[in-house]
């Protein structure tokens, strides 16, 4: 069933639609994109230092993302006048990978001439970051409070990596737009369902010791109240 909540954005865009482009958030199809962009900054643009503080901040922002998952659905805490559950992985993953994965490609497209083309890049990422959040709350998987701490959580990767030196940009290479390319357009449709929710699950469940976690219902019953709950 459809929440009402969500029903406007259904009707501007069918929900096979959603489903796809939510899909493009999963880690299990960006964490390869990132390492191959990573690769990238080591190999051909001589910048170790932000691949690594990119990949740190990935690493950072995954264990928050996790750690927020698991005190809601291990413990319920979360905030029911925001509905948050927990930080949007989908989210965080989208504006922590896609804007600098979009530097990445235009820099190994134009070479020498990067630098004017690095930030369509980096606009590109940040736009398609948003879509992707956009498509959690339409597919009905997450509220906005979720989703907007989501990209700021993944935003903030970007900003801090975004900051690390660089060399100038090296040579052009066809490589890996083409890669990253055919592994989004071939995966987002294929691949099988992401199994990190139900692994997030059984992680809560085994911390705190529940037989069932905690769900959405169940924050929104205790805002409503005993008087509420009973009518």
């Amino acid at each position: 069933m459809v929440n009402p909540y969500h029903r406007t954005m259904y009707l501007m865009v069918s929900p096979a639609s959603w489903n796809l482009v939510t899909r493009l958030g999963e880690a299990q199809i960006l964490l390869p994109a990132a390492l191959m962009s990573a690769l990238w900054f080591v190999w051909r643009d001589r910048s170790p230092r932000l691949a690594a503080v990119w990949l740190g901040g990935i690493l950072v922002a995954t264990l928050i993302t996790t750690a927020s998952k698991i005190a809601f659905m291990g413990y319920g805490l979360g905030w029911a006048a925001l509905d948050f559950t927990g930080v949007s992985g989908h989210s965080m993953f989208a504006a922590a990978i896609y804007p600098l994965t979009g530097v990445a490609i235009t820099s190994a497209m134009a070479g020498l001439q990067a630098a004017r083309w690095e930030r369509l890049g980096l606009v590109a990422g940040v736009a398609l970051a948003l879509v992707v959040g956009l498509s959690r709350v339409a597919a009905g998987a997450h509220s906005w409070s979720e989703v907007v701490l989501g990209l700021l959580v993944g935003g903030a990767v970007t900003l801090v990596a975004a900051g690390a030196e660089r060399a100038p940009p090296a040579r052009h290479s066809l490589w890996l737009p083409l890669v990253v390319f055919v592994w989004l357009g071939s995966a987002s449709p294929n691949a099988p369902p992401s199994p990190t929710h139900g692994w997030v699950t059984q992680l809560a469940l085994a911390i705190s010791g529940r037989s069932e976690p905690y769900t959405r219902a169940d924050l929104l019953a205790r805002q409503a109240g005993p008087a509420d709950s009973a009518r």
